[in-house]
């Protein structure tokens, strides 16, 4: 059926959870009433980007951009723009009302500098129907490979490309499909790293949510170039939306014969089927993931032998994340010279980014390898909230570092990151501002990696638990000059001696902060104060006679009675007796308390 008007609203965990499902509901409601439900259509897509925005809905063919949505606003948008013509401005994205017209969406801040390739049908297409994937050019690359490639030339064309690996370490991914290729042994599988368990990162999940079947093709070309009959999708079991979707993307592509036996009418066949991780972040490590895959302890394995030689059921295996796969077809479909024509020298086509922390548009962007920090922080993220100043930014999830102002030019590629202490990762990308204790970043992120470790290899098991106890002892006051000097010798050790990639990149986040913010950590040790007044234990709190107004509710709502005063007099804090928990910091009306 055709329809004049298309109301897209996002169906991304990040809307859902703020309610998009009932601004889709109310739509359909009253779209019905008014007599257009054989005119327009309601779909529920993919993740579009801007999630400081949601939930959020775009009505073509207009391409007007409704942000923050809410149910009781439907009937008046039925009423007036899709009956009537006329956009309701008061619920559009600011940025794109002007004096003259409405602005689309692709023409904000937030979407010029970026170039969606990955994410090319989020947003766009209902991620629940095959038929708008095809629409949209989906199974077209295999297709071709099926009828006019060898598996040869597939994994030529993935090396002229210039595709690395998304998910972390950057491998060139047509060198990894060739040496499995290469393999006499059978059977071969290929395997989808899709356990995203960076703190904040969500650029897999809203692939798979968005465009399933872009991660599904991608992955039976890869058994076509390797000879492989059957995929695995390893995948979080706290991704249920991304699960229901691909779970549905599967069924519909082997009732449309584009997943099973003789594709296409070949002698190719290949299947895919959906394995569940349980939230174990090393489980993101590729042999570690193959060991969980086989209901094995999801520890990693010394490397070689590589899973590419002997992977799952020690057979030839390749492994790449979502992203990787999710950029496979449109290479098919464009060319290698294409997609390497994006990008930098050694960096080619587009990076997936969750943009989140302190920055005023936070959501997932894509954009060009070799855009700059600032391009991506100030231009597309619109700068610090509150007019506070940047400070660091952190890339690369727990096992990424935090790169500070001065490097804000930086152009993204995986070996500038390298380079400055940090790393590409899976994509994760947190913003931080003047306020941010860079100690207690450090801190935060080795919490994580001490949780997480496996605990095989002893350097990981035994060296990040001592450098979470000197870092405990810094921000709580007990640092001494010493502890700075342990700290680096002990991360370098664990870099240097750790099994896996995880216990490897551990000491990322202490490195990166020891090198830009040294004299943060001096601070904590030698003068007893964290610059940013974050560590509870180093503050102090004072009140500020002249602004005290003798109201008394400091001291009602102090739990251990260190304030004392009489009423419409200034009052005092007993040093001595205070515990530090902010408490009057956060009731005084008038910001009389300061802390130090």
């Amino acid at each position: 059926m055709l329809y004049r008007s298309h109301v897209m609203v996002c169906g991304g965990t990040g809307c859902t959870s703020s309610g998009s499902d009932n601004v889709a509901a109310a739509f359909v409601n009253e779209i019905k009433k008014a007599g257009l439900d054989k005119e327009v259509a309601v779909i529920r897509t993919g993740c579009f980007g801007l999630c400081e925005l949601g939930p959020v809905v775009v009505i073509y063919p207009e391409g007007v951009f409704y942000s923050k949505m809410k149910p009781e606003y439907v009937p008046e948008i039925v009423e007036e723009h899709l009956l009537k013509g006329r956009p309701v401005t008061k619920y559009l994205f600011g940025e794109t009302v002007t004096e003259k017209e409405i602005k689309p969406l692709e023409e904000t801040t937030f979407y010029k500098k970026q170039m969606r390739v990955a994410l090319r049908n989020c947003g766009i297409i209902d991620p629940e129907d095959i038929e708008e994937a095809i629409a949209m050019g989906a199974y077209e690359a295999l297709g071709k490979v099926l009828a006019t490639m060898t598996p040869e030339e597939v994994i030529n064309e993935m090396k002229k490309s210039g595709l690395r690996g998304r998910g972390g370490g950057g491998f060139p991914t047509g060198l990894k499909w060739e040496f499995a290729y290469k393999q006499k042994e059978t059977p071969k599988y290929v395997v989808c790293n899709a356990d995203e368990g960076d703190p904040g990162a969500f650029m897999d999940r809203s692939i798979m949510e968005g465009d399933p079947h872009s991660v599904l093709e991608g992955m039976a070309i890869a058994g076509y170039a390797i000879g492989a009959n059957h995929g695995v999708i390893y995948v979080r079991a706290e991704y249920p939306l991304a699960v229901k979707r691909l779970q549905i993307a599967i069924k519909q592509a082997r009732e449309y014969g584009l997943l099973g036996e003789n594709i296409f009418g070949t002698d190719f066949s290949f299947d895919v089927e959906i394995r569940f991780g349980a939230g174990a972040f090393v489980c993101g490590e590729e042999t570690a993931l193959l060991n969980s895959v086989m209901g094995r302890r999801g520890e990693p394995r010394p490397r070689p032998p590589y899973p590419a030689v002997k992977g799952l059921w020690n057979k030839p295996t390749i492994i790449n994340n979502v992203e990787t796969f999710a950029n496979v077809p449109v290479i098919i479909s464009n060319g290698a010279e294409w997609f390497s024509s994006i990008g930098t020298e050694k960096s080619k086509g587009t990076k997936v980014f969750a943009l989140t922390g302190k920055v005023n548009r936070t959501g997932l962007i894509e954009v060009p390898m070799g855009t700059t920090l600032r391009e991506i922080i100030f231009d597309i993220g619109g700068g610090i909230p509150d007019g506070k100043r940047f400070k660091a930014v952190q890339i690369g999830g727990p096992s990424g570092g935090c790169i500070p102002e001065e490097h804000l030019d930086t152009m993204i590629d995986y070996d500038s990151l390298i380079s400055l202490g940090a790393m590409m990762g899976s994509g994760g990308l947190v913003v931080m501002d003047e306020d941010t204790c860079m100690v207690n970043v450090a801190k935060f992120f080795l919490e994580f990696i001490v949780d997480e470790s496996c605990g095989k290899c002893a350097p990981c098991r035994i060296g990040t638990k001592r450098m979470l106890e000197i870092l405990d002892k810094i921000t709580s006051g007990k640092g001494e000059p010493e502890d700075i000097d342990r700290l680096e010798k002990l991360a370098t050790t664990v870099r240097d001696t750790a099994l896996c990639g995880l216990g490897q990149t551990a000491p990322n986040a202490v490195l990166s902060t020891l090198r830009y913010f040294r004299n943060e950590y001096e601070a904590h040790i030698n003068q007893k104060k964290c610059p940013a007044g974050v560590c509870q234990a180093l503050l102090s709190y004072s009140i500020v006679a002249d602004k005290c107004r003798g109201c008394g509710l400091c001291a009602r709502n102090c739990p251990v009675n260190a304030i004392s005063g009489q009423l419409k007099q200034p009052y005092v804090i007993n040093q001595e007796a205070c515990i530090k928990c902010g408490t009057c910091f956060e009731k005084c009306p008038f910001g009389a308390i300061v802390k130090q």
